[in-house]
């Protein structure tokens, strides 16, 4: 009874984190190279996966053994699409943060501009900046969520925006002569950026 006990907790935990992962019973059997009426015996709590299959399932969602085989109290499983909006709102409104801090930032060096009496500012350098600081933000979230295209689309925007920033800020300073040199510095930074992209890639396949 004890070992049924174990197949039906083991079986109860396959089915919550194949749902959590947003997984059919076929894609997690062609994961582990089984049938799909292999992966259904198991979630009935009629069979005890062997110790090998154990650890490929831990190490597929990110938990460990003991995670599988312990009983855990119910909890109600998140729809993969409401995930999405709900990763899709977080970041939004992250990003958006990002943008109402740099219309602060414009508005207080303006003032401070004005008060001085100067015709002149920087101010909208706040914007400029808010762009790399976005890509940031994306990059994070993007490696977060694993939105794969996202984060490599943001590491580029970031590395050419931060370049741009650096520019735009030595140019209001009177710094000009040569300085688009240093957009030649985001050149290596990309290929690199590319390059670790594709190793990553390969490596998850083979894993």
């Amino acid at each position: 009874m004890e070992e049924q006990d174990i197949a039906i907790t083991i079986g109860k935990n396959i089915t919550r984190l194949r749902k959590l992962s947003g997984m059919t019973q076929l894609e997690l059997a062609e994961k582990l190279n089984y049938s799909d009426k292999s992966v259904s015996k198991w979630e009935q709590g009629n069979g005890i996966p062997d110790v090998r299959i154990l650890v490929q399932l831990s190490e597929l969602f990110n938990v460990s053994v003991d995670d599988l085989v312990r009983e855990h109290k119910e909890k109600p499983v998140v729809p993969k699409r409401e995930r999405k909006i709900r990763r899709l709102v977080v970041t939004t409104l992250s990003v958006a943060l990002v943008w109402s801090v740099a219309v602060v930032c414009y508005v207080l060096i303006g003032v401070v501009w004005n008060v001085q009496g100067e015709t002149k500012s920087g101010a909208w350098l706040s914007f400029v900046y808010a762009v790399p600081a976005s890509a940031i933000v994306l990059t994070v979230f993007s490696s977060i969520w694993h939105w794969k295209w996202v984060r490599v689309a943001a590491v580029s925007v970031l590395i050419w925006t931060l370049l741009a920033c650096v520019y735009l800020t030595l140019f209001i300073c009177g710094v000009s002569d040569g300085m688009w040199l240093i957009f030649l510095i985001g050149v290596p930074l990309q290929v690199m950026a590319l390059i670790y992209f594709v190793w990553r890639k390969k490596a998850r396949i083979k894993e």
